[in-house]
């Protein structure tokens, strides 16, 4: 990747003040002389327009390094997959809790296991499933299933899938958050997106952190809106395929072409607060970084 010019500033200008921030930021840098300006370069597109809009407010570098504006400006590591495994054990541990219960249900297949996990409790008798009231069940202590939900999946697909998916986005937000942070917004999506599926859906078979995972995108979409990081700074396909999808999901077609019931009301749920808490957070971040 060729070096991008940042800054063309005249030869009379103190730059060590704000090279020496960039030092502090652990920034890759180099200064030259050309044409008698003084130019500085960065190797990566995507720390220019950081970089300028960092001088504009520190041009002499006499900015506090905190956790904050180092997690914007450093440049993006590429760690092997252990690397990330041991940056991500938060992550990691959901998606580890995932496979375990995919391998216990055997992907929803066994019913015996699977009643302890979902939203509401239920017995099969013939062909069909007998649910307990949400009242009862909550009356009865079984707390839990308002977050278990998103631990079940249904079908090889649909685990590979939004486990992929989880890995993408839950390691950026524990990078920049930490882990507790990302299991709270887990929880919350969670209990969100399970609920509102409930109140659309009704007493059913639901699952998957599918609603999770529109939170963890929302939450993303808009904290970097507010509050632009390189972290958080996703393709814009990626934005545009998720929203086009759950557009699919809702019209009905994806269920049509053969894809299984699709919980609409859980995507739209964690959607909805994802993007609450990413309002949050990036006005609080911004705020933070004046």
């Amino acid at each position: 990747m060729s070096a991008i010019a940042v800054l063309r500033l005249p030869l009379s200008t103190d730059l060590s003040g704000f090279v020496g921030l960039l030092r502090r930021l652990k920034v890759p840098h180099r200064v030259s002389e050309e044409q008698g300006s003084q130019v500085l370069w960065v190797p990566d597109e995507r720390l220019a327009q950081d970089i300028r809009d960092l001088y504009q407010r520190y041009p002499e570098g006499n900015a506090e390094v905190d956790p904050q504006l180092m997690a914007r400006h450093a440049p993006v590591q590429r760690p092997g997959f252990v690397q990330q495994l041991k940056a991500s054990p938060a992550t990691a541990a959901v998606l580890l809790a995932c496979l375990v219960v995919a391998a216990v249900t055997l992907l929803g297949d066994n019913l015996g296991s699977l009643r302890w996990l979902t939203f509401l409790d239920f017995q099969v008798q013939g062909e069909y499933l007998y649910f307990t009231p949400l009242a009862d069940t909550l009356a009865s202590g079984q707390w839990w299933r308002l977050f278990s939900p998103m631990l079940i999946h249904f079908g090889l697909l649909h685990l590979a899938m939004n486990a992929l998916w989880y890995w993408e986005l839950g390691r950026r937000i524990e990078a920049l958050q930490g882990g507790i942070n990302l299991l709270g917004l887990t929880l919350s999506f969670s209990l969100v997106s399970n609920v509102v599926q409930y109140l659309v859906s009704g007493p059913s078979l639901f699952g998957g952190l599918s609603g999770v995972l529109y939170g963890l995108l929302g939450h993303c979409w808009l904290y970097q809106w507010l509050a632009p990081n390189p972290i958080y700074r996703l393709p814009r396909g990626v934005l545009v395929m998720m929203l086009i999808w759950l557009g699919l999901c809702l019209s009905g077609l994806v269920s049509v072409l053969g894809f299984g019931e699709i919980a609409n009301g859980a995507h739209v749920g964690g959607l909805l607060i994802g993007c609450a808490t990413g309002l949050m957070g990036g006005l609080l971040a911004r705020r933070k970084s004046r």
